[in-house]
């Protein structure tokens, strides 16, 4: 069970409900993405095929890690191994691709309140057929499963009741419906690219303050690769109190960061580029950071803001979205809707 950051426990907790299992956790590291040629190790040396299931996440929200889901995939297939494989995309849902049958992902969890822009509460289970099959092959709940809640089988009536496991969220619901339309009508390829030069500008402008930093500002994730579309985390020297700055900027500027959290607490913060995000915010945010760098005194290099500044007139020059009057054929992919 490759897992880098926080979410652990709640993976153990998963894999304890469904499968009656106990886990083995593959150490993991809070900079790199999992190590494949490990795993694959691991599962061939699995002759008598204990492992059932191998979960993974597609992002860590604490470290700004990506895992390639697809690449795991293929090497689970490569390995001949017939364990599940599940999926947390919780922190990138709608930010990153999931593709569950090209990559030959068996489960995908997820929530409503990252990419998908809604308020938080609704958990979002895709179960494909081998998982489905593995969950009926399980004893009833009593000896196997821990509740009702757990029970697929019992959750996949036509009554919404048993659907929700009690009364539905009903304002939830609308939410993430209207989401679901907003992503159609911008088109998912869009949204995906659109994000994602979101947080290429928020890693330019990051890069440049750590330049001129002597190492006071950091990436997290120091390979490209490796780093997320929906968080980049920015390690700062525990000397200037990265909480500090994070209250300074909400005070100051009414800009709201995110805290490290998880063993990375008090080591840097977080910016966010998922979901109902564009360029308006992203260099609102980026102006607010880099304002608060230099009323702390924070050693840094200048012109953190201007390289994103130049970064998104780059994607617009290629966009090929000038004329007013063929903007239907091309697409802005910096703003949420078309232009």
């Amino acid at each position: 069970m490759p897992k880098p950051g926080r979410e652990k426990k709640n993976a153990e907790s998963w894999l304890l409900v469904l499968l009656s299992s106990r886990e083995e956790l593959m150490p993991g590291s809070w900079t790199a993405a999992v190590d494949l040629a490990k795993l694959e190790e691991r599962l061939a040396a699995d002759s008598e095929r204990q492992i059932r299931a191998v979960l993974a996440v597609q992002v860590d929200t604490a470290s700004g890690i990506k895992n390639d889901i697809e690449a795991i995939g293929a090497m689970m297939r490569r390995s001949g191994h017939d364990a599940l494989f599940f999926v947390d995309a919780v922190a990138c849902f709608a930010v990153h691709e999931m593709r569950m049958d090209a990559w030959k992902v068996d489960g995908v969890i997820t929530a409503s309140q990252k990419g998908l822009m809604v308020p938080p509460g609704l958990g979002l289970l895709c179960a494909g057929p081998r998982a489905l099959a593995a969950h009926r092959a399980e004893t009833r709940p009593g000896t196997g499963l821990s509740s009702r809640y757990w029970d697929w089988t019992f959750r996949q009536q036509k009554w919404h009741y048993f659907k929700f496991c009690g009364t539905l969220p009903e304002q939830l619901l609308f939410g993430l419906r209207e989401a679901l339309d907003m992503l159609k009508r911008e088109g998912l390829e869009h949204a995906l690219a659109r994000q994602r030069h979101c947080a290429e500008a928020v890693r330019r402008a990051v890069a440049v303050w750590a330049q001129g930093s002597d190492g006071a500002i950091s990436f997290q994730v120091p390979k490209p690769e490796h780093r997320s579309d929906a968080v980049t985390v920015m390690r700062i020297s525990e000397e200037y109190d990265p909480r500090e700055l994070v209250k300074y900027c909400e005070i100051h500027f009414d800009v709201v960061l995110g805290n490290a959290i998880g063993l990375l607490g008090g080591k840097g913060l977080r910016i966010a580029s998922m979901g109902h995000v564009g360029l308006p915010q992203v260099l609102a945010v980026l102006g607010a950071v880099e304002a608060t760098l230099g009323a702390r005194q924070v050693p840094h290099g200048p012109g953190g803001v201007s390289a994103a500044v130049a970064y998104f007139g780059q994607v617009a020059a290629a966009s090929s979205c000038h004329a007013l009057d063929n903007t239907e054929k091309h697409p802005s992919v910096i703003v949420r809707t078309k232009c």
